[in-house]
């Protein structure tokens, strides 16, 4: 595989940052195959995509910055300003700034994506790694890992409105289609957070007694819902599965094994497939939704962490 200059990435494409490595793999998701790698920054984390699908966005963490790249090409079009240690980040849903989530800097910055320089900043606690935009566009929320809180921030004022006390490492943040609840995953707690976004407060806290895995090995990070907003898929870290919850009832309906340490996951278009990054076994799981088991792995780089999926 290459440096992307000469692959062509096709319709149904997943991305995969591989932060070991420092490459993106890139998977036809028609077969289900690699069919490229892309050598990128080092330690890509968060990766997501503009919102008119032509660029990739990639934390390339350690050397503090964000690339963007041609999302089919895996060119490098040009890096952002984007504070010391990016980690995770959002796309505005006006698809005008990016959120990001900058871990030694305690703080959040937003970059406006025409000008690509830095709009403004917020302070926010230690080790904010989540982040994510409510569908209506007022609140931006940030985790604090050290601080064990998530900040709500005013994206009109771009101010902290309030900072909300979790259990302990709330790694992501991830609002429910429609934006009336906001899922947070507390990491080193093993417990998700399911938050009423009007009044600003914790209504349920679920936990994943997995099968066979003892309850310090239960990790929850990142998390995904269907478009429908009835199913949400959430990674476990070291429990090497991933909870498949029903929204409606708050309820865990199963647990799937799918590789070592999953970190992120990203759900196809069509609500079928679940395309998780399993970190330490450097592979991803395809999981299929109606049955509830990994139809396929495919190796990936070293250390796979995100996905971002382009329809």
């Amino acid at each position: 595989m290459g440096c992307g200059l000469t692959g062509t990435a096709h319709a149904a494409t997943a991305y995969v940052s591989n932060e070991r490595s420092s490459t993106i793999t890139v998977i036809d998701l028609d077969t289900q195959e690699v069919i490229d790698t892309w050598n990128v920054g080092e330690r890509p984390r968060g990766v997501t995509l503009t919102r008119d699908g032509k660029y990739l966005l990639i934390c390339a963490s350690l050397d503090n910055a964000v690339e963007i790249r041609d999302a089919k090409t895996g060119v490098l079009v040009a890096v952002l300003p984007s504070g010391n240690d990016p980690e995770q980040f959002f796309t505005s849903y006006d698809g005008k700034l990016l959120f990001i989530a900058n871990e030694d800097d305690a703080a959040t910055t937003a970059v406006d994506l025409t000008t690509r320089k830095v709009a403004w900043q917020v302070e926010v606690g230690e080790e904010p790694e989540g982040i994510a935009q409510s569908p209506d566009g007022k609140w931006l929320l940030v985790t604090s890992e050290e601080d064990h809180t998530v900040a709500w921030i005013d994206v009109a004022t771009q101010q902290v409105v309030e900072e909300m006390e979790t259990d302990y490492r709330p790694r992501h943040v991830e609002f429910a289609p429609g934006g009336k609840q906001v899922w947070i995953a507390a990491e080193v707690a093993g417990t998700v957070h399911i938050v009423d976004v009007a009044t600003r407060s914790i209504i349920e806290t679920l936990s994943f007694p997995m099968p066979g895995v003892p309850a310090y090995k239960v990790m929850p990070c990142g998390i995904r819902f269907t478009s429908d907003g009835q199913t949400a898929i959430i990674a476990l870290g070291r429990a090497n599965g991933v909870a498949v919850v029903d929204v409606a009832t708050r309820k865990v309906t199963g647990y799937v094994e799918t590789g070592g340490r999953p970190w992120h996951l990203e759900i196809t278009p069509d609500d079928k497939t679940a395309v998780v990054a399993n970190g330490t076994s450097g592979d991803v799981a395809f999981l299929d939704l109606a049955s509830m088991a990994v139809t396929k792995r495919i190796e990936a780089g070293a250390g796979p962490w995100g996905v971002a999926i382009l329809p």
